[in-house]
């Protein structure tokens, strides 16, 4: 049996107070195994965004346990949540969130020289982290100068560029048409089979839900439905990262 990387106990989450007070999650239970692809679905407000913040740290829990790679969340303090996120959970946004004034290259070098390592090594992982998302020869380029589709592209290299364990995607295809949402996907599968990195990701569109192992529908704060993908996409990383 796969060793869980994610585990959430009883986890409630709420917002506002008093006659204001909106329940985004509750008393959530959830194992999420090492190297699965999960997708997650269900209409806004169902707490989709909310369960990848406390997965990533980013909040906590009114109620109960979040537990990333062996770490109770509730019991870390602010320092030890960002080294989490710096090491073990990767990032990626619907709408990129490339700092305009940066080349692709100096995009997803910056996180890595924030984990200490030397400038060099640093634009050395970076080339090798576009490389494997198929825009190294993108990288003297700005973000402006890019398609979506290769800016989505560089945001991936740049959630991976400091290996992460796990990789949260939070509507990754949302402002892309769909040939090159679609060569995301594939790239995501492909990290996902290749690297084992475990993905999480958040999607409205129910093509994109098949490429993950298992989809969780949310609603209300609650999963109503937990589907194991019948035949997922099964992809070499060359195939992945090449083709859009």
């Amino acid at each position: 049996m796969s060793e869980s990387i994610i585990r959430l106990i009883g986890v409630t989450k709420s917002y506002g107070t008093g006659t204001q007070t909106t329940v985004a999650l509750r008393d959530l239970r959830l194992d999420i195994q090492r190297a699965e692809f999960v997708s997650l679905m269900g209409p806004s407000g169902s707490g989709k965004t909310t369960l990848l913040n406390l997965i990533a740290g980013l909040d906590a829990p009114d109620r109960g346990r979040v537990m990333v790679d062996g770490s109770d969340l509730t019991t870390l303090a602010d320092h030890q949540l960002a080294d989490l996120r710096l090491h073990k959970v990767g990032f990626v946004f619907q709408a990129f969130n490339l700092i305009p004034v940066l080349t692709a290259q100096e995009n997803v070098s910056l996180p890595i020289e924030f984990s200490g390592v030397s400038r060099s090594e640093a634009r050395q992982r970076a080339a090798g982290a576009l490389q494997r998302v198929g825009v190294e020869n993108r990288d003297g380029r700005f973000p402006g100068e890019l398609s979506g589709g290769e800016q989505q592209r560089v945001a991936i290299a740049r959630a991976i560029a400091t290996r992460p364990a796990i990789l949260l995607a939070d509507e990754p295809t949302g402002n892309l048409d769909s040939h090159t949402g679609q060569g995301i996907l594939d790239l995501l599968r492909a990290l996902n089979e290749t690297e084992q990195v475990t993905v999480v990701m958040v999607t409205h569109n129910a093509f994109a839900a098949t490429y993950g192992d298992r989809t969780l529908e949310l609603q209300d704060g609650r999963i109503v439905r937990d589907v194991r993908t019948p035949d997922p996409p099964r992809l070499d990383l060359v195939r992945g990262a090449r083709e859009s």
